[in-house]
């Protein structure tokens, strides 16, 4: 009797309401991005698509990234009958350059360099496209500061020979091997490693 009127005490003292994350079609095959989801218990599918990422002459970084991740996710709705479909975009920017994923091992050395001992900012682009007569699509953009510290030629060498740099943008990933020589993270953790999940969360609830 007292185990069963304990269990009801616990009971009542559980919210009545429960959190509701909405399904989401993630309009991308980045493995960061899906583990990112799953760690807080997102229920998604995914969907990778291409388009065209040639930054525009005149555009600044936060545009850059708000444009293809609301390009991405418009391309995934066309394509599925996901009602929710999330796109993303992140890339690194320092003086002013706009850093994306290496084109080989030499394009990332040069980025490691540019990058040793210094701070940068990463940029994630996210939009929230709600499919239906009554479509709407919600865009924003994280930006974190993460400084480096000075890298030797011989620890830029043994990181590139790893393999890690070459899919990710500003050839490091923060979760990964490069956490040896990231010295301090100012902002959202989860948005250098590639979605900030409290702004997808955020824009859900005004969508």
């Amino acid at each position: 009797m007292e185990n069963k009127r304990e269990s009801q005490a616990n009971e009542a003292r559980l919210p009545s309401n429960r959190l509701h994350l909405k399904q989401l079609l993630l309009a991308s095959s980045s493995p960061r991005r899906a583990e990112i989801l799953r760690s807080v218990g997102w229920s998604f599918e995914t969907l990778a698509v291409e388009i065209d990422e040639t930054p525009h002459p005149t555009e600044d970084a936060a545009s850059y990234v708000e444009r293809l991740a609301r390009e991405k996710a418009e391309a995934a709705a066309r394509l599925s009958h996901g009602s929710l479909v999330l796109g993303a975009d992140t890339t690194v920017v320092i003086d002013d350059m706009k850093l994306g994923k290496p084109a080989d091992e030499e394009d990332a050395r040069r980025m490691l360099r540019r990058l040793s001992g210094r701070q940068h900012e990463v940029l994630t682009g996210v939009a929230l496209l709600r499919k239906g007569v009554d479509e709407r699509c919600l865009v924003s953009h994280e930006t974190t500061r993460v400084s480096f510290a000075s890298l030797s030629e011989d620890e830029i060498d043994w990181y590139v020979a790893t393999g890690e740099p070459m899919d990710k943008a500003g050839a490091y990933a923060v979760q990964g091997r490069a956490a040896l020589f990231i010295e301090k993270i100012e902002g959202d953790y989860w948005n250098v490693v590639g979605l900030p999940v409290r702004l997808v969360y955020r824009l859900m609830q005004g969508i």
